[in-house]
């Protein structure tokens, strides 16, 4: 496993990233997260500084994520994911109840059957690559959190992921529906849905309302919430957490 520990002690509380991701990225969530336990990352296949590239199943990220739960300790967790790391939190909740205490789930929509990596590759293969040093992947891209993304090689920066492995696990996601996951998490969850995230509307209420959650929706949010609307998230995050466990 490839895990960064960003500190506090008791409760376990594991991070899982989205797509194209890495576990450093969540360093500014983890500064405020520490308070409710030991917070802790986790690389996943294919991703920063995980050895594993496949295979690419919903499966086999999940079973990562309930190894590193078993293995660190951190269990029952509660486990936050963005994107990807969302849908493995739900899935995770769904068969190793024993494992989560609760979740919350960042803009990940259940059901994207039909929908393509045709709809989005092309962004991704006209990237200026390899961008000339992390103030132009900054720019590009319009975020800081971007240059978590990158490692610099001889003739420049790039994406730490194949883009390859991406695209291989995003089109999984467009062959199955999670709603049998969905309707067997029974632990508290919330989830947080991006206003201009770009996920089919009304699947992530429809979720919430199936497991029992809670759901908040951010308007004014992109596709990653805990950036673009950081006192949101946090808020709805600290909010929730305060009454699903106690801080330490």
């Amino acid at each position: 496993m490839s895990v960064v520990e960003f500190g506090g002690t008791g409760q376990g509380v594991l991070l899982l990233h989205g797509l194209m991701s890495r576990a450093t990225a969540w360093w500014p969530v983890a500064q405020w997260l520490r308070p409710f336990g030991r917070v802790v990352a986790l690389d996943q296949r294919g991703h920063g500084r995980n050895p594993r590239r496949g295979p690419f199943r919903t499966e086999d990220f999940v079973a990562d994520a309930a190894a590193a739960v078993e293995e660190l300790g951190l269990g029952p967790a509660v486990v936050i994911g963005h994107s990807m790391g969302g849908l493995h939190a739900w899935c995770l909740a769904a068969t190793r109840p024993d494992l989560v205490r609760a979740i919350v789930v960042e803009d990940f929509a259940p059901d994207n059957r039909g929908r393509t990596v045709d709809e989005w590759k092309w962004l991704f293969d006209a990237w200026p690559v390899p961008f000339q040093s992390l103030s132009h992947v900054m720019s590009y891209f319009g975020s800081p959190v971007f240059a978590e993304y990158f490692e610099e090689r001889s003739d420049g920066w790039h994406l730490i992921a194949s883009l390859d492995d991406l695209y291989e696990i995003a089109a999984h996601w467009g062959t199955r529906a999670y709603w049998d996951f969905i309707d067997a998490v029974r632990c508290p969850s919330l989830v947080i849905e991006a206003g201009q995230g770009g996920q089919l509307p009304g699947q992530m209420v429809e979720a919430a309302r199936r497991s029992g959650g809670q759901h908040l929706f951010v308007p004014e949010a992109g596709h990653v919430v805990h950036v673009s609307a950081p006192w949101v998230y946090r808020g709805a995050v600290e909010a929730f957490l305060s009454t699903s466990i106690s801080p330490v």
